[in-house]
């Protein structure tokens, strides 16, 4: 199977729509203007030179980059350039695609030449919307993803079982799909610092760290073994959630509540579009200058909004008193239809 990943997908929309852009630092985050509380989306490759990444705060990034372009987040544009991305990949010869995310997916398809393969859709995509993207190829979903940042920028590479440890062993753990810098770290202090030294270890060593489930499936991401099928069913959301950075700390009961009322109010939308009732809440707050917390409740089934914001509200008593709060999100979970491929819509942020 594929792994088709954009390059620097959303900073490319940009600079599609700007071509006087290209070539230059583009920084694209929140409302566009560095001096406000909101952090990297993505960046142009320009930027990353200078150690621009996404999640990072805007005015970090332009202390790092001051003749950098800063533009604001348009969802929209990146939404209708990703719709035209997945139907280009659907029409290609015995496609079968899983979609990840606006910029990603997995492709499934029987060809005895996946290298000929991905440079016909490298060049299909580019054809079709002038975007690059890079492609992996692997004979586990797991290769495939970890292949794909190996072929970047708009390259094609090949991870299989025979060149995974060759490839791969020596590179940090940190390196694998599903392995992010804490959980690094955690394995770190195990004595385990490579991917051949996780894939060396007895999967059950993982359990007293990481529990019965996240212990065996890190050493299989080790391995690079799993699953090698691609599922072409569509995504069917958990939950939806909206949040909001400040650029003025909230600092009374009354301010708090009025963000919780237009928050919740702004993910019943959402909720209200998918037909299915909210089973639980989740309240994010960020207190200033940067400590997080979440507050989380299991509901009974409601499609009754009122009972929502109600809920909401009750959840909010969890807040520290006299503390300003620089970011407050909710998420509502829904109830999952029995048939349906769990997981987060590409077009919504989880937590």
């Amino acid at each position: 199977m594929l792994h088709v990943d954009l390059d620097q997908f959303i900073a490319a929309v940009e600079v599609l729509r700007r071509p006087e852009l290209a070539g230059l630092p583009v920084i694209v985050g929140g409302r566009g203007d560095p001096t406000e509380r909101a952090v990297v989306s993505t960046a142009s490759y320009e930027a990353r030179a200078f150690g621009v990444g996404s999640g990072m705060p805007l005015r970090v990034a332009a202390r790092k980059v001051p003749d950098a372009v800063f533009l604001p987040v348009d969802r929209d544009a990146y939404l209708a350039a990703s719709d035209v991305v997945m139907a280009t990949l659907r029409g290609q010869p015995g496609a079968v695609v899983q979609v990840l995310g606006w910029d990603e997916a997995f492709v499934g398809v029987e060809t005895g030449d996946p290298g000929a393969y991905a440079r016909n859709l490298q060049t299909a995509v580019l054809e079709q919307t002038q975007l690059h993207c890079s492609v992996g190829i692997g004979d586990t979903l797991i290769r495939a993803k970890n292949a794909t940042d190996l072929g970047k920028p708009a390259g094609v590479f090949s991870l299989t079982a025979e060149n995974w440890l060759d490839v791969m062993g020596n590179r940090p753990t940190k390196e694998l799909w599903g392995v992010g810098s804490k959980i690094s770290g955690r394995l770190a202090k195990l004595g385990i610092g490579t991917v051949a030294e996780l894939a060396a270890t007895d999967p059950q060593s993982l359990v007293p760290e990481f529990g019965p489930k996240m212990g065996p499936w890190y050493a299989e991401l080790g391995r690079g073994d799993g699953s090698a099928e691609v599922d072409d069913t569509p995504w069917v959301a958990r939950g939806h959630s909206r949040e909001t950075t400040f650029q003025q700390n909230l600092a009374t009961p009354a301010e708090v509540d009025d963000a919780i009322r237009e928050l919740a109010a702004n993910v019943l939308m959402d909720v209200a579009a998918e037909g299915r009732p909210v089973i639980g809440l989740t309240l994010k707050v960020r207190y200033a200058p940067f400590t997080t917390k979440t507050h989380a409740r299991k509901i009974p089934e409601t499609f009754d909004g009122n009972e929502v914001l109600a809920r909401a509200l009750d959840l909010a008593g969890a807040i520290e008193a006299g503390r300003p709060i620089r970011l407050l999100g909710l998420r509502a979970e829904m109830a999952m239809p029995d048939d349906a491929r769990k997981g987060h819509t590409p077009t919504r942020g989880g937590w």
